[in-house]
């Protein structure tokens, strides 16, 4: 057979059946003869982002990918291939190539050699025979350890090579590890003994699809919890326990908590250190459960390091536990402690939350927001900046996976993909993204895909008509240039592309225009509304 058709026969065995691309790339059409669903971007940035949460809300049992062109085509996907390797997100990338005679001259843009400091491997096909060991290789590395995007690049001269038959290919295993037995043991006493412990999970909780024995651990010792941005969703955050999630902006339990901590245990996370994930303070006890060892002693010191599976990791650890700690800790001191915390940080911000201001106040979009949809069948993202910060800190998400947290690299425009690609992959959930007339100028044309590609989600537009910045960073090119005033109707944009498009100004007018987006939605029309907000800067920054 040849070898486009081998790669979708192969694709299809190992379950994919959506691949989000951009033409030319003769692997669409082979796909789409093997009945996996093309979906054409209008630009390849988008397309990764699309098969990164397909990834991402699957927990990594489907795995997206996305194809392009050779040259222009993979050099603009780069910037998406980066986002990935940042947030380890195992996604299938699949690059056109220059023919194998000239991929290796200059000024050739090679994928498989330009790729690889940002991807987990990255490997061009150039003999035909060689396929079948080429993707074991590489959904090996999809399937298994920490997440992170593949390249499989093909050479543009090799489409009519011949692959031979029968096809050998048999899906790839999964396979998981655990910590060692004395660690795990040092790691219980530790956290048994511990007077004020925290959990700060990760998203390596959701990969590992270990909700229940996170949540069974909090409960079984009475520990506060709190997760990264992109471990949202992973502990209920209506529990009792919970602090909330942390990341520029925060709910004040979140610093207070782990100030006053005399124990951490980061579980499914890297600790990396970044400007949108919570800062670690210094001189605590901190247990590192990290599927990646790579991660260990990298940012923050650790005095026990847990390597494995987060859901090994945790059953080994309450088996440990429940020794000698037979039922659940009495967690009504803590309970109460964190609710009063949350209490008096509601009640600072709750003027903003419920502002009758015009322009509208974006705290008090997104707070009707929450309260107008069915949170447990929502699926709900930022984007980089405001949006990201104006949102974490007061969505309360309460099903796993219904919250695709990100933060580490901050890419303008990613959210609109994301909510793409979690819609394909979860058709049944309102998929929702949040961002700003900043953001909307990056990937806005990518709101005619949503339309062309039968993709309903609905896009929340935080628009102050100037990009977010204008205040504080960029005030002399703002008062004396104009430079970042920005004009645009973006709702009447969304309903010349086909779409579902409304201006929002005033605040009784918030919560009609969202029911009437949500019945759009379930009507199979993407939604654009455009929220026109006050230029707010103030966000809930640890302390505040």
């Amino acid at each position: 057979m040849k070898l486009g058709t081998a790669i979708a026969e192969i694709m299809k065995r190992e379950g994919i059946e959506i691949l989000c691309g951009y033409p030319v790339n003769h692997l669409i059409e082979h796909a789409a003869n093997a009945d996996i669903r093309p979906v054409m971007v209008r630009q390849e940035r988008i397309g990764i982002h699309m098969a990164d949460a397909i990834s991402r809300v699957t927990s990594g049992q489907t795995i997206g990918a996305f194809c392009m062109q050779h040259g222009p085509g993979a050099e603009n996907a780069m910037g998406g291939v980066a986002q990935c390797y940042g947030e380890s997100v195992p996604v299938l990338v699949l690059p056109m190539g220059y023919a194998r005679r000239i991929a290796n001259i200059e000024p050739n843009f090679n994928s498989s050699q330009a790729m690889r400091a940002f991807a987990k491997s990255a490997e061009p096909i150039n003999i035909a025979a060689e396929v079948c060991n080429i993707f074991r290789r590489a959904f090996t590395k999809l399937k298994n350890g920490r997440g992170g995007p593949v390249i499989v690049e093909i050479p543009s001269d090799m489409w009519n090579e011949e692959v031979p038959e029968p096809l050998n290919y048999t899906p790839v295993l999964r396979t998981r590890y655990g910590a060692d037995p004395v660690h795990v043991r040092e790691a219980a006493a530790l956290l048994i003994a511990a007077r004020r412990p925290v959990i700060y999970a990760g998203q390596g909780v959701h990969y590992a699809r270990a909700w229940p024995q996170l949540k069974r651990l909090a409960e079984r010792l009475a520990i506060p919890v709190t997760t990264s941005l992109g471990g949202k969703s992973s502990f209920p955050e209506t529990h009792p326990l919970s602090l909330g999630s942390g990341g520029l902006a925060v709910p004040r339990a979140v610093p207070k908590f782990l100030a006053e901590a005399d124990v951490i245990f980061g579980i499914g996370c890297s600790f990396t250190e970044t400007n949108f994930g919570i800062a670690m303070p210094k001189g605590k006890t901190i247990i590192h459960s990290t599927l990646d060892p790579a991660y260990l002693n990298k940012d923050v010191e650790a005095k026990i390091g847990l390597v494995g599976d987060a859901g090994l990791v945790l059953d080994d650890l309450l088996n440990e536990i429940n020794k000698s700690i037979k039922t659940d800790r009495d967690a009504t001191a803590v309970a109460g402690e964190i609710a009063a915390s949350h209490k008096d940080w509601l009640a600072k911000w709750m003027p903003k939350l419920t502002s009758s201001d015009a322009p509208l106040n974006p705290y008090r979009v997104l707070w009707d927001l929450q309260h107008t949809v069915d949170i447990e069948n929502t699926i709900i993202t930022h984007d980089a900046g405001s949006p990201r910060d104006q949102l974490s800190p007061f969505w309360k998400a309460v099903e796993p996976l219904s919250y695709i947290g990100w933060g580490k690299t901050t890419q303008l425009g990613y959210g609109l993909g994301l909510a793409m690609g979690a819609k394909l992959a979860r058709p049944d959930k309102l998929c929702i993204n949040v961002w700003g007339d900043a953001a909307i100028g990056f990937t806005g044309m990518d709101f005619e895909t949503a339309v062309r590609e039968r993709i309903p989600i609905m896009s929340i537009l935080l628009n102050n008509f100037s990009m977010a910045i204008e205040l504080k960073v960029m005030p002399i090119s703002t008062e004396k240039y104009r430079s970042t005033d920005i004009s645009g109707d973006y709702a009447a944009m969304a309903r010349a592309f086909g779409g579902y498009g409304e201006r929002v100004t005033r605040p009784e007018d918030i919560i009609p225009a969202i029911q009437r987006g949500i019945a759009r939605t379930k009507e199979g029309i993407p939604v654009l509304l455009e929220f026109i907000t006050s230029k707010e800067t103030e966000v809930s920054r640890p302390g505040t």
